[in-house]
């Protein structure tokens, strides 16, 4: 049997401000006892992955290898970006339609169609 994605892993320096707002932005469920040391989000109905958050002592330092594309509801994405800018995320560039986003520790994420 092969193996899957069990959860995907994010350091960061404070695990609960970025475990909100991938909650708020998937439509997960933060765990009650998440930590600014660590936190999990649980997938919500689609079936990913579910994601951890630890916290690390070392900051981002570039661009990650890894990334989320995001769908945007509708094919709407500027209402989209609205709505990820209004939970924390940061605007970082547009390229073809396709927007770059950063979460509240500087993790990039795009928006498209």
């Amino acid at each position: 049997m092969p193996a899957y994605v069990k959860s995907l892993t994010f350091d960061c320096a404070d695990a609960l401000v970025v475990a909100r707002f991938w909650a708020a932005t998937l439509g997960g469920e933060l765990d009650e006892d998440a930590t600014e040391a660590k936190a999990f989000v649980e997938a919500p109905g689609w079936g990913g992955p579910n994601l951890w958050f630890q916290r690390v002592p070392e900051p981002k330092e570039s661009k990650l290898r890894l990334h989320f594309d995001l769908r945007a509801p509708g094919g709407d994405v500027a209402a989209e970006v609205e709505r990820l800018t209004e939970l924390g995320a940061t605007f970082a560039w547009e390229v073809d339609g396709l927007v770059v986003l950063r979460d509240p520790e500087g993790n990039e994420f795009c928006v498209e169609e």
